[in-house]
């Protein structure tokens, strides 16, 4: 080895440190630590996370239920905007309301957080979002991962996905079986765009409309980036409170495919489901897509959630007091539609959206 030859190479060289890993799952600890449950078992760090099983005890034939998934392109919003500690709700809301549309109970989450370089602080605010999503869930932060990819990413850019598992007793599972004809079908509110779309909500507003996300838009309250990262609604606890209240035939998630797409999912192939536009108004963020963009209505309705976020179909004769339990726990909720038999107009396993909304 010559005197003026360059330093071996390194993993830092490289791009990869080692020490701000470490920095960060310190900073994180504290944030996991809010979302443990009384079957959470060993400490943070390890290379695999626990939780006591024997919880399960107490069902006569329980069936683990498991979902996972990501914030998909509303990253690119929180990456522009420097705010991180939203995100996690995001991502939080995505695994579990697909869990409890079964009926089941989340009971633990583990994250995957990649970087192109690890920023303690930053991913600490990723993982506190994520730990305040399972706070509002009910589930514990089990463990996950950061992983540092220079050269893949770059040094700001991010992404995060998640994996939920939950439970539900095997004679209690929600779905299409259940469905009957005559169910109401009521709408619970979203909180905006949730984490669904963004790819054309930010081809609308930023592509062809040139808006900044600084930009104040006064039917929003706020500014645009405000609206576009306005964290996804949580309903795990309150599908939960809604199922113990009342019967409850099946829940549909509206997440990818919009509003009548999601709800078929949950109607067997003998039924029909309509949806009524005249019994809501959807928030501003929807119209404005539509209007910025020329979007077409049925092409919003099968990308965006259009202020549903969550259908739950139930019995007519639980209808009052399914909505007086949404509404104790502050979820707006209304009867949206009727599942009726299939037939000639009607094909069966489908939904469709009729009429317009109110004004």
């Amino acid at each position: 080895m010559t005197e003026n030859a360059p330093p071996g190479a390194s993993y830092a060289a490289a791009g990869v440190d080692i020490q701000a890993g470490e920095t960060a799952v310190e900073l994180m600890k504290k944030w996991v630590a809010t979302t443990q449950r009384p079957e959470s078992m060993g400490a943070l760090g390890g290379f695999a996370g626990l939780f006591d099983a024997s919880a399960l005890l107490r069902y006569r034939r329980p069936l683990l239920a498991s979902a996972t998934d990501g914030v998909g392109t509303k990253l690119v919003i929180a990456q522009r905007m420097d705010v991180h500690d939203t995100i996690g709700q995001d991502l939080v809301a995505m695994v579990v309301d697909d869990l409890v549309v079964c009926g089941a109970e989340p009971l633990f989450m583990t994250d995957y957080i990649c970087v192109g370089k690890v920023r303690p602080e930053r991913v600490a605010r990723i993982v506190k979002g994520i730990a305040e999503g399972c706070v509002l869930a009910g589930c514990a932060l089990v463990g996950g991962e950061t992983a540092e990819h220079p050269g893949l990413l770059g040094p700001d850019e991010y992404d995060v996905a998640g994996a939920g598992t939950g439970v539900v007793e095997a004679d209690l599972v929600l779905g299409a079986e259940r469905v009957r004809p005559g169910d109401a079908v009521l709408a619970l509110a979203s909180s905006g765009l949730h984490s669904n779309g963004y790819s054309l909500v930010r081809h609308v507003f930023f592509d062809r409309a040139g808006w900044s996300l600084e930009r104040h838009v006064p039917e929003f309250g706020g500014t645009l980036g405000e609206e576009l990262l306005r964290p996804t609604r949580i309903y795990t606890l309150d599908c939960l409170a809604l199922i113990g209240a009342v019967e409850v035939h099946a829940l549909a998630h509206v997440t990818g495919g919009g509003l009548a797409a999601n709800l078929a999912r949950v109607l067997p192939p003998e039924l029909h489901a309509t949806v009524d536009r005249a019994t809501w108004t959807p928030p501003p963020v929807f119209g404005a897509v539509g209007a910025a963009g020329r979007v077409a209505r049925e092409e919003l309705e099968r990308t965006l959630n259009m202020g549903i976020g969550m259908f739950a179909l139930v019995p007519q004769d639980a209808v009052p007091a399914a909505l007086a339990t949404l509404a104790d726990r502050g979820v707006p909720a209304w009867v949206a539609g009727e599942v009726t038999e299939a037939g000639a107009d009607r094909p069966g396993g489908t939904a469709v959206l009729t009429g317009d909304h109110a004004v």
